[in-house]
Formats: C-alpha cells, sequence, structure tokens
C-alpha cells in the first residue's frame, strides 16, 4: 500500500475504553460513555452477559478490575507489563491473553500487540495497551448486530480475528523470500543481505507468539468449562488450527531463509575464490619474470651485456618469451 493509498484509507475508531451488555442473540448495548467503568444496569436477560475493556496504564483500571473480578491472581495477569499468550483456568473462569498484530503508524506489524481476558459465564473482562484491530472488526460487528452470543463465541471471534490479521503479513514475507530465492539463483542480480535478515527478524518474531497462542488456544479449547460450547470449541479448533498452519509457515520461512543465506554466502565466496585465482595467475606470471629482472638488476661485477647496446633489447624478448610459455603451459593445464 502506497503512502497515499494509506492517507486516503479511512481510519478506524480507535476504542479506549468501552462496556457492552450483549443479550445472546446478536444485539448489544453500549453503556453510558459517562460510566464506561461501571457495570451495566440493564434489565438482564438469559444469557445476556457483559463485555469490559480496560486500559492497562489507567490509573482507574486496576481498582475497578479488583471490584470486578474479586481475585488479586486475575487482576495481576490481566496488568502485568510483560506477557506472553496462555491460558489459564482458575475457578469457574479462563484468563486467556492473546497477540494481534500492531496497527499503531509507523510501529512494526511484528511488534505483537497483547490483549488480556478473564472470561467467567456473565462477564467478559478485556484489558489492552494499544490499539487493536480485531478489537475494531468486533465493535463494528456489534453495531450490525452481529454481536458474539456467547462469552465463548466472543473469545473465538476475537481469536479468528487476530488470525485474519497475522495471515496476510506472513502471505507477504513468502512472497518476498519467493523474490529473493529468484534474485540468489540469477548470476545478475544483486541480493541484499539487508532484506533476507529483515525477512528472518520478522518471521523469528511473529513465530515467538504463534506457537504459544496455538498452545493457549488449545488449552481454552480442552477445558470443561460450563460457558464454553460445542460451537464455540469448533470455532476455537479452527482458530488453532490456522495459528498452526502460520506456525509451519513461520517454520519453513526460517528454514528457506537459511538456504537462501548459504546460497549468498556461497556465491559471494565463489566470486572471491574466481578474483584469487585470477590474482594468483598474475602473481604466478610475473613471480619468474621477477626473479629474471631483479637477478639481472644487482650490482655486482660480471654481469653480462654491460657494454653491448642491444643487451636491453634481447632482456625484454626474454621476458616476453618467458612470459609466453608461461601463458601457454598456465592454458594447457587449466589454469586460464
Amino acid at each position: 500500500m502506497t503512502e497515499q493509498q494509506a492517507q486516503n484509507e479511512p481510519k478506524l475508531p480507535t476504542p479506549t475504553a468501552f462496556s457492552y451488555m450483549l443479550d445472546g442473540r446478536g444485539h448489544a448495548l453500549a453503556d453510558d460513555p459517562q460510566n464506561q467503568l461501571k457495570e451495566s444496569k440493564s434489565k438482564p436477560v438469559r444469557g445476556a452477559f457483559q463485555w469490559q475493556h480496560f486500559l492497562r496504564n489507567d490509573e482507574r483500571t486496576r481498582p475497578e478490575l479488583l471490584t470486578l473480578a474479586g481475585d488479586q491472581f486475575v487482576v495481576d495477569a490481566l496488568t502485568a507489563a510483560e506477557t506472553r499468550p496462555r491460558c489459564t483456568v482458575h475457578g469457574d473462569g479462563a484468563l486467556l491473553i492473546l497477540r494481534g498484530i500492531n496497527i499503531e503508524h509507523g510501529a512494526q506489524p511484528e511488534d505483537m500487540v497483547s490483549i488480556r481476558l478473564w472470561i467467567t459465564e456473565g462477564r467478559v473482562l478485556s484489558v489492552g495497551q494499544r490499539p487493536l484491530k480485531a478489537l475494531n472488526d468486533l465493535i463494528s460487528a456489534m453495531a450490525r448486530d452481529q454481536a458474539p452470543k456467547s462469552p465463548g463465541d466472543l473469545v473465538a471471534k476475537l481469536a479468528l480475528r487476530l488470525v485474519d490479521e497475522v495471515e496476510p503479513l506472513v502471505a507477504d514475507i513468502n512472497s518476498q523470500i519467493d523474490d529473493l530465492e529468484e534474485k540468489v539463483l540469477d548470476a545478475v542480480a544483486e541480493t541484499s543481505r539487508g532484506s533476507l535478515a529483515d525477512i528472518r527478524r520478522t518471521s523469528i518474531v511473529l513465530r515467538r507468539y504463534m506457537l504459544p497462542q496455538r498452545d493457549a488456544l488449545t488449552t481454552l479449547l480442552i477445558e470443561d468449562l460450563a460457558w464454553l460450547k460445542e460451537r464455540d470449541r469448533s470455532r476455537l479448533r479452527e482458530a488453532s488450527e490456522r495459528v498452526t498452519r502460520l506456525g509451519e509457515d513461520l517454520d519453513a520461512i526460517r528454514d528457506r531463509s537459511q538456504v537462501v543465506h548459504d546460497q549468498l554466502m556461497d556465491k559471494r565466496a565463489e566470486t572471491m575464490n574466481k578474483q584469487m585465482l585470477v590474482l594468483s595467475i598474475v602473481a604466478a606470471l610475473f613471480l619468474p619474470l621477477g626473479l629474471l629482472t631483479g637477478l639481472l638488476g644487482i650490482n655486482v661485477g660480471g654481469m653480462p651485456g654491460v657494454d653491448n647496446p642491444y643487451a636491453f633489447s634481447i632482456v625484454c624478448a626474454l621476458l616476453l618469451a618467458v612470459g609466453g610459455f608461461q601463458f601457454w603451459l598456465f592454458k594447457k593445464i587449466g589454469l586460464v
């Protein structure tokens, strides 16, 4: 995407802290914006649940989470400074930490953003620090009356959208490594080691989060939780399989990058060997010639041709003859 296209593309709303009451039938009701961090006062409906999202660096977040979750372990996990994808069942709820593509302007996409969730039957608490496109997509879907119908459905849809964000990035990396492979095979084209290093770094960082994310989704999938329905398990299974496939693609990219790196080093070594061979041949040609001229240049008595006016011409002809003989000999044995 060009810079002009990026500027013309409509900006998605970036949610900060919000609260929704979902009725379990595909409809969502946003709480009063003035009371975003308070529990919804909507009339309870069978199958309804509340989704509340908080900013990790907001000073109000921790006390509100402690009030809503009522567990110090859960609050510490939701507000931790550093996290990795994981799933931990705690009581009748599940603590799930996932990662998504960084959509902030100027940020590296592989610098993935964490989303932390505490899921129970009647409430989902989520905590984030930076914008996440998957949250924007879910909010847009809720505005179209396509809200998740259960806490498990919300987690499954979020996980699938996070995978949707990563797939184009992995496909783009695959395309880049394809181009590098073609350039390596082309004897004329120049291959940048910097581009190869960027691809390897991106694939390593993505793989660092994709494999634990697969394990987290698989753990949630197999847990016996009352609020996790069979349909939700099917979607979580689909998300887990897609994350597994992405992990396998990243493994393949890493291996292909290593092969391209080895080919690039072989190509550079071959070029250097050819240059060294030329230098060696030139040195071999001039070694006997230098010996002869050095021998004739010694400053002692008895040097032949000192009084002969044709001595210099004779020496030059001798050097040409020796040089010609050497060239013929090297060519015959295959050095040139």
